[in-house]
């Protein structure tokens, strides 16, 4: 961030008077007017070093700077970065032409893209800023200006100067002179009316740097200069510049010798004013033609005279803004471009700004330049390097919602913008905040379109300047000394930044008083915007501003209490007070007065008990946040007494805890924590306000012990009080305060010593004859046993071993023993808790405690005792848990194991045997504990598998597992398959041998060998003899024959012969032709399946009427389709002579039933037994010619007796079946030429559909595609939009060589694709980057017809990329199901390499196809109709 000053103009008054004193005050302060010093920037580097922000400015510098030429042909694409940096020094006259062309209305872009980048208006910045401008209006100067034009017939006024005095040009011609005293005086008045007939009016006007001399422009080309001192004409210049044209800038440098000025025809001059022999001389020089492009706008850079030594002001710049571009030229030692940079696109009515203004940027002062046309703000730093060159970089710039006619710099962090609508915007410039808005439409500000316009001289000028003209007010505002002039047909008004405690004050007489406080601490803390009054440092300012933030406060408690409805509902009072009070104590806590809040303000709010409740809880929040310490007494009473009164007893006590109690009534606030149950706050009053540590466990425990004592349940409000207890207990042998923070450290041993002495006291204070002994330590057992004891651990964990902690530790742990063990009302569970205890304590390296073994004993006798049954998994888990924390050294093993075999606590007999490495006793543990048998399989696999046993442990766990391997199996069968297969797979017969019982073999068989049961095992890995597996076949055989077929077929290893011989002997027809298919002998399979065929036709055609009928019919349907199946499985690798064998047969089958119904009584079911037979028909043909069949049927001697009508229905079939096979072909080849046709018809008319440029200049010279008539040059256009000519596409290598074509690819797309240049051999160039072009003019020649290459390519037809790309877009328009889905059945199951004159499915499923079905009709639709 730039270093900008937030205390500029302290002369701007800080009292708020009337506007009209406030002026006249600040008109007589003159000399601090120009108060943007040198001296200012110096403070402001001290103060503000810590708020630079390297971030927004740091803009890498680049080491080759771009050439003026590589500007000027710079797209306008907004998104190209660009980077400023030295451009080639050039004599502004040697720049090429076509640089500076006038932009016509016609040719530049007019469209109005400002509407398109609005973004939506800020939100009203008064309640975060308040009023940060004042404008008054200059009575005294407006009504003389008003009083000339009606005395001295002066005319309207036109333009506007300030320096020391306020210069005011009118329409006749007139120059009026005031002063800025209080009395707004007119000075001089130069000039003369007769003179303004002849001149016209004053157009432009400019006061050098000490104020002695005023330029006057005219409308009619006329400059004249006067002295200011005494009033005489001192030149008149009539030849500076052409004739015909209105002056519409000039400027003095800060050189009093030099002025610039730019005229109506856009052109520049320098005039330098000389003085020789007494005679006054003017010479003008042009330093920019308008022929080149129409400057509209100047600024040369003014420096004050504390400024007058900075390197930068030797170089004399000089910034113009052109129609198209903004140049900054040096005007010293000699003329140079220093950097020229184009606008882009933007609106041609828009107004060119200027402005520079000097700014702290990383710890130097430097020039920057703000530019805009139309709705961004350009900011560019300029600074000279060490070499004497001049470096412009580019800052952050502004996006705006409105056009701008006006930009003037206030001081060096805020900037005043006047949109086109007359609204004044003050923005601050690094967080490009809205400040404020002000409408200004009441000054009728003067415009100078005519003069841009040059009506005087009869309007020659360019209709784009004519155009810019409509919104020029360059004129009619001058600023000075962070002051601005706004001229007026009638009046002058001014505009300053106002004060910081104006601001304030101004909110507050608006009655917005929060606004104001929250202001006020923006100022306070530094974050304000255009801050003007605050001087001195950090400490100081903050000073100054709470002072005044203190008063709003009390301003703003005697309003809150004057505006509180006095009658009405306690609701609305309420409301009122929590929307006032709270903003008191926020900024009371925020400016650090607890005094004034706890004293003034709380005394003047007391007043009201609404308004005092209100207070008090708002103090809640800080409390509990620890952001409030350190009340008065009377305070913290009355927010207890408060809260209490609402019954938020909760609140209370998370209050209590975090405040300091001392100056309380102790007693009073204990008694009130025990009646509420507030035990926390109870215990922390004892603690801080008493040191008293003890008082509040004697409490608690009278309330818990009796309960417990007598072995009733705890209530849930027993039960929190018990474990608040435990943990205060914990918290105070730890050294922490409960229920926050620590014990003070000189306290800490002391609360110790005290906890534990009560703990193990004999009885407690006020004790009944009755009462057991040491009844803290048994309340503390039956209320929670392992909690109590990890409070003992881990305060003996803390314990250093001094003397008296020893003693402590053995003393706590034989009262442990003492209540405990000679306690019958302890459950195992419990007992269990302390012998862990005990058991880890002792096994610790520095352990001092000594306990005697034979309890240990005792407890092993308590937990083991087999008499009882209850708990069972308590007593071994608790057993298990003290040995495993060291409780095993206090046991003999021997009678350990036998105790817990004899109570069946298998956990415990592992966890010895595991201490022994008997592993191989682990397994019949396992499968003894019914709770943990089946995990068996995985102790006896991580015992095989992971290193580190030895091989005789691994031995005996193998040996172990065989002896148990038939309850292994039975278990789960699998698992155990796996563990043999994985670990032992050359013992499989051994263990085979071993199951006796065949059920269990079997499952244990398919396990291991049938790959779907889910254990996977590499088949290969396991060496046993196919012996194994035919076993298996045949236990299979005998217990699940249905799944024979499919388990051989995943099966690997077993012999044919054998397992054929087995299946017959269980008469399993199917498997054997399987298996007799699978060894290849076809017929063989044939034969069964045809055997068991015929035995069920036998069985339908036999059967009575009452069988079940369509049983027997679907087993023979069945079997049929299975036959088939096999049939045409094997066809493809048989003769026409095997095939014959095959089918016929089958056939003959098929029709036997029928022949005997003729001759015998009818059977049952014929309808069904001549669609199979048509079904056997249909399958044949695939195989079998047509004559063939026929013949066969016809030599049948059943057929040939009788008469053609009986086959009939046969042969009709089959034709019927060819008939339908020829339409669907037909059907199909019609539909592909329709779709085909419409296809190409479609991409015919993408093809050939005309191409649309995106804009109107070649992308590479950015010329007009019709400027460059004077070359016979092609214009190209791609399908992307861009165009370009010909011989700047050949210029950039963007043409390539196919096939004899000239190709021409998109330097743009190809370009920032990184592309390059094309290979030249590519025959199809893929999407559309690269395209062919439409050319206006003649296209590249053809080869002679006699190339052979040419008819090579003719011949072979290859999509150029438009045609892709349009075929691209015409698949997507076409988003329907393609109908060659239709034909994707079809095409699945046809043979190749058989003829077949119609139709026959080849595979048992696909007789279900759709295209078989007789009721099967196409559909058929028109194509599609696509839109354009």
């Amino acid at each position: 961030m730039e270093n900008e000053p937030d205390h500029e103009n302290v002369e701007q008054s800080l009292c708020a008077k009337t506007a009209e004193e406030e002026l006249n005050k600040s008109f007589n302060l003159e000399a601090s007017l120009s108060k943007f010093s040198y001296i200012d920037l110096d403070k402001e580097l001290e103060f503000k070093n810590d708020l630079i922000d390297d971030k927004e400015f740091d803009i890498p510098q680049v080491d080759t700077p771009p050439t003026l030429e590589s500007i000027l042909n710079e797209t306008d694409d907004e998104e190209e970065s660009f980077v400023l940096e030295d451009p080639t020094l050039l004599n502004i006259d040697t720049i090429d032409s076509h640089s500076y062309d006038t932009s016509s209305v016609a040719s530049s872009d007019s469209g109005d893209r400002t509407n398109l980048k609005r973004k939506k208006k800020l939100p009203d910045s008064f309640s975060l800023h308040g009023s940060v401008m004042r404008h008054s209006l200059l009575k005294g100067i407006s009504a003389q200006i008003v009083s000339a034009a009606d005395k001295v017939d002066a005319g309207l006024p036109t333009a506007i100067a300030v320096s020391s005095l306020i210069a005011v040009g009118t329409s006749h011609g007139l120059a009026l002179i005031f002063g800025k005293d209080q009395n707004q005086a007119l000075r001089l008045c130069l000039g003369n009316t007769s003179v303004g007939g002849q001149y016209g009016a004053i157009s432009a006007l400019s006061i050098n740097n000490d104020c002695s001399r005023l330029l006057c422009g005219f409308a009619k080309g006329q400059i004249t200069m006067w002295d200011l001192a005494s009033g005489k004409l001192l030149r008149s210049i009539t030849d500076a510049h052409p004739p015909g044209t209105a002056i519409l800038h000039i400027k003095f440098t800060d050189d009093p010798t030099l002025a610039i000025c730019n005229d109506s025809g856009g052109s520049v001059f320098e005039l330098t004013f000389k003085r020789v022999m007494g005679v006054r001389t003017c010479e003008s020089r042009c330093l920019f033609s308008g022929s080149k492009g129409e400057v509209c706008c100047i600024e040369p850079l003014h420096s004050k005279p504390e400024l007058k030594d900075h390197p930068i002001t030797q170089f004399s710049l000089l910034a113009m803004a052109s129609l198209t571009k903004i140049l900054v030229i040096g005007l010293k030692p000699s003329l140079k471009v220093w950097m020229t940079f184009p606008y882009g696109r933007m609106d041609p009515s828009s107004v060119p700004l200027l402005a520079w203004h000097f700014v702290a940027v990383h710890n130097y002062v430097n020039p920057m330049l703000a530019f805009c046309r139309g709705d961004v703000v350009h900011f560019l730093l300029v600074k000279r390097d060490e070499s004497g060159a001049i470096h412009v970089t580019k800052q952050k710039h502004l996006h705006l919602y409105y056009d701008l006619i006006n930009f003037t710099w206030i001081n060096s962090r805020t900037v005043v913008l006047l949109d086109s609508v007359e609204k004044l915007h003050v923005i601050d410039r690094q967080t490009q905040e809205e400040l404020e808005t002000v409408e200004i439409s009441e000054v009728q500000l003067v415009y100078n379109s005519s003069h841009f316009k040059s009506l005087a001289t009869g309007g020659n000028v360019s209709q784009a300047l004519a155009l810019v003209g409509e919104k020029a007010c360059y004129q009619s505002i001058s600023s000075y000394g962070g002051q601005i002039f706004y001229l007026g047909t009638k009046s002058v008004y001014v505009m300053m930044l106002r004060s910081w405690r104006e601001r304030v004050d101004h909110l507050l007489k608006q009655d917005c008083l929060t606004e104001a406080l929250a202001l006020a601490w923006s100022f306070h803390e530094g974050k304000a915007k255009a801050v003007v009054g605050l001087s001195g440092d950090a400490n100081k300012r903050k000073a100054v501003v709470a002072d005044r933030m203190v008063e709003i406060l009390f301003h703003y408690a005697d309003r809150a209490l004057k505006k509180c409805p006095d009658q009405g509902k306690i609701q609305v009072m309420e409301q009122h007070f929590q929307d006032m009070v709270p903003v008191i104590v926020d900024y009371c806590l925020l400016l650090q007065r607890k005094d004034l809040l706890f004293s003034q303000m709380y005394d003047k709010l007391s007043e009201n008990s609404v308004a005092k409740g209100v207070f008090l809880e708002c103090l809640e929040p800080y409390i509990l946040s620890d952001k409030l310490v350190g009340m008065t007494p009377q305070v913290m009473k009355d927010l207890i007494v408060h809260f209490q009164d609402k019954k938020l007893m909760e609140n209370v006590e998370a209050l209590i805890v975090h405040m300091d109690i001392t100056s309380l009534d102790i007693q009073q606030v204990v008694l009130m924590c025990w009646e509420n149950r507030l035990y926390d706050a109870m215990i922390y009053v004892y603690n801080r306000g008493m040191n008293e540590f003890i008082s509040p466990m004697e409490k608690l425990f009278r309330v818990i012990s009796p309960p417990l004592n007598a072995g009733r349940t705890l209530t849930d409000e027993q039960v929190v009080m018990g474990n608040k207890l435990l943990v205060y207990i914990s918290c105070c042998l730890a050294g922490r305060a409960y229920p926050l923070g620590d014990i003070p450290e000189d306290l800490v041993p002391l609360v110790k010593n005290q906890v534990f002495e009560f703990l193990i006291r004999l009885h407690s204070a006020e004790a009944s004859p009755e009462e057991e002994i040491y009844p803290y330590v048994r309340t503390l057992l039956h209320f929670d046993t392992r909690e109590f004891l990890n409070v003992l651990a881990l305060t003996f964990e803390d314990f250093k071993n001094d003397k008296q902690a020893v003693e402590y530790q053995q003393r706590i742990v034989d009262i442990l023993l003492k209540v405990m063990v000679e306690n019958s009302d302890f459950t195992p569970s419990q007992v269990g808790c302390l012998f862990t205890f005990l058991a880890r304590q002792l096994a610790k390296p520095d352990n001092t405690l000594f306990v005697n073994r034979t309890l240990f004993d005792q407890v092993l006798e308590f937990l083991c005792s087999p008499d009882d049954d209850s708990r069972h998994s308590e007593r071994q888990q608790v057993l298990l848990e003290l040995l495993q924390a060291g409780g095993i050294v206090q046991f003999e093993e021997s009678r350990l194991i036998r105790m817990a075999e004899k109570a069946e606590f298998y956990q415990i007999c592992e966890f010895m045997y595991e201490r022994e490495h008997q592993y191989d006793k682990i397994i019949d543990c396992y499968l003894r504990d019914p709770l943990r048998e089946e995990e068996v399989f995985n102790y006896i696999h991580n015992i095989l598998s992971i290193p580190g046993h030895s091989a005789e442990e691994k031995q005996s766990v193998w040996q172990k597992a065989m002896d148990h391997i038939e309850e292994l199996v039975s278990l789960k069968p699998c698992k155990a398959a796996e563990l043999v297969a994985t670990h032992f797979s050359e013992q499989i017969e051994t263990v085979v041998k071993k199951l006796q019982n065949q059920v269990l073999l079997f499952k244990f068989l398919r396990s291991l060998l049938d790959p779907r049961e889910g254990i996977h095992v590499n088949q290969e890995s396991l060496q046993m003899s196919p012996s194994v597996t035919e076993q298996f076949i045949e236990l299979l055989c005998q217990f699940d024959p249905n799944q024979v077929i499919e388990t051989l077929q995943v099966l690997e290893c077993y012999r044919l012969e054998e397992t054929i011989q087995i299946t017959q002997k269980y008469q399993l027809h199917e498997v054997t032709a399987y298996l007799l298919e699978k060894k290849g002998d076809i017929h063989g399979a044939f034969l069964i399946m045809l055997k068991r065929l015929q035995s069920k036709l036998q069985e339908i055609t036999h059967q009575d009427e009452k069988a079940k009928e369509d049983l027997s019919l679907k087993e023979v349907e069945d079997t049929m389709v299975e036959t088939i199946a096999l049939c045409q499985r094997n066809s493809h690798n048989l003769n026409q002579q095997q095939r014959e064998a095959l089918w016929f047969p089958l056939l003959e089958a098929m029709m036997a039933p029928q022949k005997l119904s003729g001759s015998a009584a009818p059977h049952l079911h014929p309808e069904a037994l001549r669609s199979l037979t048509m079904q056997v028909l249909n399958s044949m043909a695939a195989f079998i010619a047509l004559p063939s069949i026929l013949q066969r049927i016809l030599q049948d001697p059943v057929y040939g007796k009788g008469k053609l009508g009986e086959i009939q229905g046969l042969i009709l079939g089959m034709l019927d079946t060819f008939n339908y096979e020829q339409t669907l072909l037909e059907t199909t080849t019609s539909l592909l030429n329709q779709d085909l046709h419409w296809s190409l018809c479609n991409l015919r008319a993408s093809v050939t559909r005309g191409l649309n440029p995106k804009q109107d200049y070649c992308s590479i010279c950015l010329q007009q595609y019709k400027r460059r008539q004077e070359m016979a040059d092609e214009i190209i256009v791609f399908s992307c939009g861009h165009l370009y000519h010909s011989f700047c596409l050949q210029n950039k290598e963007c043409t390539i060589e196919t096939e004899g074509q000239t190709r021409w690819t998109c330097y743009k797309c190809s370009s920032s694709n990184k592309v390059g240049k094309l290979s030249e051999n590519s025959s199809e160039i893929k999407k559309g980057k690269t395209a062919s072009s439409q050319v206006k003019m003649s296209p590249p020649c053809h080869p002679s017809k006699g190339d052979p290459a040419v008819k090579k390519a003719a011949s072979e037809p290859v999509l150029d990329p438009q045609q892709i790309q349009a075929f691209d877009q015409l698949c997507r328009l076409y988003r329907g199901s393609s109908r060659l889905a239709l034909l994707t059945e079809l095409s699945q199951n046809r043979s190749s390499d058989s003829y077949r004159p119609f139709s026959g499915s080849q595979s048992g499923p696909a007789f279900n196809s759709i295209f078989q079905n007789e009721n099967f009709q196409l559909q058929l639709i028109p194509p599609p109709v696509t839109e354009d």
